[in-house]
């Protein structure tokens, strides 16, 4: 894979998490409790043996640029040409913004061709899977193809929030439109979709030679809008069936884009058989790890009214402490403490979120740095909730960070 740059496209704004994306971009989002959204991306390309890694950010990417310093350039050798670099907007070929995938890519055309790889890899930052990009290549390569769009089959009824492409039997683009309002099924089978995943391979002279061609068009300068449809003239481009490594029966591939999205995904994680296996060594998924003390649960007063320090179906991470607390059905990042009495159930608390004594916490995300003060319910009365958060359209209670209680 030495000859293939990676570009992960990362400055994406996420308003559909808001508040979670107040003070981070989306990819930066915390997932799994130990996690970053974009810890994904890039340990398939350190699993796919990818060493070239650039990371296009633009909205509020100190979090992020801080957590690729922290956890992601010790795995690279500069001396032997690997690395993971940040690029923020540099108006090196105008004066504005990032202003669609296909310009972010465009605006950093002088650090590809000063690069000169012979392949470009198209990612983008914050989707939940696993995948080897090797294998896309070598089907890329096989195909003879200028370009290379990866594809899942998705529910016909969904179909329309996704770039819809049609194919021969040899896998060539024959159709593509985005996000179609009627959107055309898989011969045979008029349930399901082939949908693209918003994963690329490009021929690098060929892509850039595209980038500048529709740089000076008044388009959308986005890769499903503009650039997919127009170079399915070329015959050369081909879609590659999505190959699974996260070894389960149903393919796991998560946009984890709404409040409700994402709260499902991290229940799923602490259910007994997850979709998303974690704990496969073979695929291991890297991120930076704080030197927090060990998770501890104190209190074992089994009789009635004592206090029990308890996580049932739970996923709890370093330097936690549940102490005389109750926690079930529960995400909980580093240093979460739960207090004595209180009870969390089926929630998401992320780095130093404390819940005081006698508190209850239901059906709720709570952003970092958050002290739930004692005898505090929240979940279990959402019309008072939405007085003070925001409450999600399936009525979870989304507590942003560093929110003060003794200012509400």
């Amino acid at each position: 894979m030495k000859d293939v740059l990676a570009i992960i496209l990362a400055g994406g704004k996420g308003e559909r998490l808001h508040p979670l994306t107040i003070h981070r971009a989306k990819p930066a989002v915390p997932f799994g409790g130990k996690y970053r959204i974009i810890d994904f991306t890039l340990s398939n390309c350190i699993n796919s043996d990818i060493r070239k890694i650039a990371v296009i950010t633009q909205y509020k990417s100190l979090s992020l640029d801080r957590h690729l310093a922290l956890g992601w350039q010790n795995l690279f050798n500069p001396e032997l040409d690997e690395f993971i670099i940040s690029i923020p907007p540099q108006q090196r070929v105008s004066e504005s913004w990032y202003a669609g995938t296909a310009d972010a890519v465009y605006q950093n055309i002088y650090f590809i061709e000063k690069k000169r790889p012979p392949y470009l890899l198209i990612l983008s930052g914050d989707h939940i899977y696993k995948m080897d990009y090797s294998e896309m290549l070598a089907f890329h390569i096989s195909k003879k193809a200028v370009g290379t769009v990866a594809a899942i089959e998705v529910d016909q009824k969904i179909a329309s929030s996704f770039g819809i492409m049609e194919v021969d039997s040899e896998w060539k683009i024959i159709g593509f439109e985005e996000k179609p309002k009627k959107p055309r099924t898989i011969p045979g089978n008029p349930e399901q979709c082939l949908a693209s995943m918003g994963i690329y391979i490009f021929n690098t002279e060929e892509i850039i030679k595209e980038l500048k061609e529709d740089a000076e068009k008044a388009s959308a300068h986005d890769f499903g809008k503009n650039i997919i449809p127009d170079m399915i003239k070329s015959n050369k481009l081909f879609a590659y069936n999505f190959k699974d490594k996260n070894k389960k029966e149903a393919k796991y591939w998560r946009d984890v884009g709404t409040i409700d999205a994402y709260w499902e995904a991290n229940m799923d994680l602490v259910s007994v058989d997850p979709l998303l296996n974690l704990y496969d060594k073979d695929w291991p998924i890297r991120t930076y790890q704080c030197q927090n003390p060990p998770a501890k649960f104190v209190f074992a007063q089994e009789e009635k009214g004592g206090r029990l320090g308890i996580a049932l179906d739970s996923i709890v991470c370093d330097g936690c402490i549940i102490s005389g607390g109750r926690v079930q059905n529960s995400v909980l990042s580093p240093n979460v403490r739960v207090n004595s009495w209180a009870s969390v159930k089926e929630s998401i608390l992320m780095e130093n979120v404390e819940i005081g004594r006698y508190a209850k916490v239901k059906r709720a995300i709570i952003d970092k740095d958050v002290y739930i003060p004692p005898e505090t319910v929240i979940g279990y009365n959402l019309n008072e909730d939405k007085k003070k958060f925001d409450v999600s359209p399936n009525g979870i209670v989304v507590i942003p960070k560093g929110t003060d209680f003794r200012k509400l």
